[in-house]
């Protein structure tokens, strides 16, 4: 049976004051019939970091239930809350534990945060690699066209509003071609003073 899939465009930016997470919203079937046209792409999972999901949607929900559950676990027994770095790596183990199994995880996660150490991004594959990013990164069958877009226009000491304009010009450059992304963008930011949705941008369509 096929795997319902969120084909996905999803970015993160890694800019002086924060984080900005972005991401579509449509959710395919097989990457050809759409299924939701109002999928919320960007989880939040503590008061100081959150997540973007591309994949198969059951394993995404059966990570996001696991995480936030073993994240509460942890900052009970630690009497602490869990540092960014340290999120990242459980990601990692609960992928890579999962890519073991006889079916293995179908999701690739961005994670952004902000802790003691200032803004965080990191990925996370299906493998369990975990890679941390200082600049951008972007998942999802849209990709291509984000990073052609990042590359060019993305520069280093960013401001939070710079990067969610250019997160909003990069996902809809992904929907403009990639028929598996669409009909709207979500814009997350996390900063010192916690996590806010601060765009919510609808489209009708592929062509904006």
């Amino acid at each position: 049976m096929e795997k319902m899939k969120t084909g996905t465009t999803t970015v993160g930016l890694v800019c002086k004051d924060g984080i900005v997470l972005a991401a579509d919203k449509r959710t395919t079937l097989g990457g050809q019939f759409i299924v939701r046209k109002d999928a919320d792409k960007i989880t939040q999972i503590t008061d100081n970091m959150a997540i973007t999901t591309a994949g198969s949607v059951s394993d995404i929900q059966m990570l996001i239930k696991l995480l936030k559950a073993e994240l509460k676990l942890r900052n009970i027994r630690n009497g602490r809350n869990t540092t960014v770095k340290e999120t990242a790596s459980l990601i990692s183990r609960l992928m890579y534990d999962s890519s073991k199994q006889y079916v293995p995880s179908m999701a690739q996660v961005l994670l952004g945060g902000f802790d003691v150490k200032g803004p965080q991004l990191a990925v996370i594959d299906p493998d369990g690699a975990a890679l941390e990013f200082k600049d951008y990164f972007t998942t999802g069958s849209g990709s291509p066209m984000v990073f052609g877009v990042l590359e060019n226009a993305f520069k280093d000491g960013m401001t939070i509003k710079e990067g969610e304009e250019l997160a909003v010009k990069s996902i809809l450059a992904a929907i403009q071609r990639d028929t598996a992304s669409g009909n709207g963008v979500d814009v997350v930011t996390i900063t010192k003073d916690g996590i806010r949705k601060t765009v919510q941008k609808k489209t009708s369509n592929n062509f904006i």
